[in-house]
């Protein structure tokens, strides 16, 4: 009798690898979607759903990502401060981008791919956003992820 075992990866089999990303003209939302599969880990073999088996991802040129149609007026950001009756705070990304913001924008749409609990949050952690070409992580050895 033969029996199949399905794969699990447990957390000290994981290899984690840095990649760098140049979001010099890229689409947003497009390029989050990359980034995000990468962080999960679903670019891997041995992904695993329930285990962190992604891989660090470094944003350079954030400042330079563009948005299609009037995104720049008609996206808004939204956060509250819980006080009751005006504690809405309203942001527009076109807004964001002006103040140089970028790392809330890609990190917000980022976010918004991944799963909302324990694990991603951990996950959220393993992206660096910057808005210049230089990074602080070149000692990882980065590898160039073309999108």
């Amino acid at each position: 009798m033969v029996t199949n075992k399905t794969y699990a990866a447990s957390a000290a089999d994981i290899k984690k690898n840095w990649y760098v990303v140049n979001a010099d003209g890229q689409t947003l939302g497009r390029l989050s979607s990359k980034i995000a599969k990468v962080i999960i880990g679903k670019h891997k073999a041995t992904y695993t759903p329930n285990v962190d088996c992604g891989d660090f991802v470094v944003v350079v040129n954030a400042s330079k990502v563009k948005v299609t149609g009037n995104r720049l007026d008609d996206k808004k950001y939204y956060r509250h401060s819980t006080y009751t009756g005006g504690g809405l705070k309203v942001e527009s990304l076109g807004n964001l981008l002006g103040q140089g913001k970028v790392d809330k924008i890609i990190r917000a749409a980022v976010w918004g791919m991944i799963p909302h609990n324990r694990l991603g949050r951990r996950m959220i952690t393993k992206l660096k956003v910057y808005g210049g070409s230089d990074h602080p992580h070149v000692s990882q050895n980065p590898q160039e992820m073309t999108i």
